[in-house]
């Protein structure tokens, strides 16, 4: 009877036994925590308020006395501006070079005293201008200076806490310019980077 009893034990305990060697052994999966992205940093509130100095480049063309002509503008700037909350306003000087020409006449350069008025969308300033212009200009070999106006509208960007980038498009008018016998005008778009302090 042993005989039979010992290996019958042995065969039951290998059958209850049996399932927990079927698949082999395998270490139990262990999840990982979730790696949330690094935050990306989004300007939602800027305040506008505060002096910015910067430089511009763009491109232009004229009317009237400057019939056809077009070229590049290059120049510099520096103003000031005064946040309300989403009303900001102020004041800029800016100084416009120019290479605007036809065969007969050429507007030489610009200086633009203007008011800014604009919506502060957070990162952006997006605004209208009104202001003065002195230009000098040669008309048939002439040399003429005087003073007009100037509007238009622009948009800044704030690229950080102290960098914008913007645009501005910008309609400078001259009429009877300096008892030249002629009206002169100008259209100008230029791209814009400025720095606050």
């Amino acid at each position: 009877m042993k005989r039979f009893a010992t290996p019958a034990l042995v065969l039951g305990a290998f059958a209850l036994t049996a399932p927990a060697f079927a698949g082999g052994y395998s270490e139990p999966v262990v999840e990982q925590p979730a790696i949330a992205p690094a935050p990306v940093a989004i300007m939602t509130d800027t305040d506008w308020t505060g002096g910015y100095a910067g430089a511009t480049l763009g491109y232009g063309w004229g009317d009237d006395a400057l019939d056809d002509a077009d070229d590049m503008t290059y120049g510099v700037f520096g103003g000031y501006n005064y946040d309300f909350g989403q009303f900001v306003l102020g004041g800029e000087l800016e100084y416009l070079g120019s290479d605007i020409e036809t065969g007969a006449s050429e507007l030489e350069d610009m200086t633009r005293l203007k008011l800014r008025a604009g919506y502060d969308a957070g990162p952006a300033l997006i605004y209208g201008v009104v202001g003065a212009a002195y230009a000098n200009a040669d008309i048939d070999g002439v040399s003429y200076d005087d003073t007009g106006y100037t509007y238009g509208l622009g948009v800044d960007y704030a690229v950080t806490d102290s960098v914008n980038v913007g645009a501005e498009l910008l309609q400078n008018e001259f009429d009877g310019f300096d008892d030249s016998g002629s009206d002169l005008s100008a259209t100008t778009l230029g791209a814009r980077v400025s720095f606050k302090f």
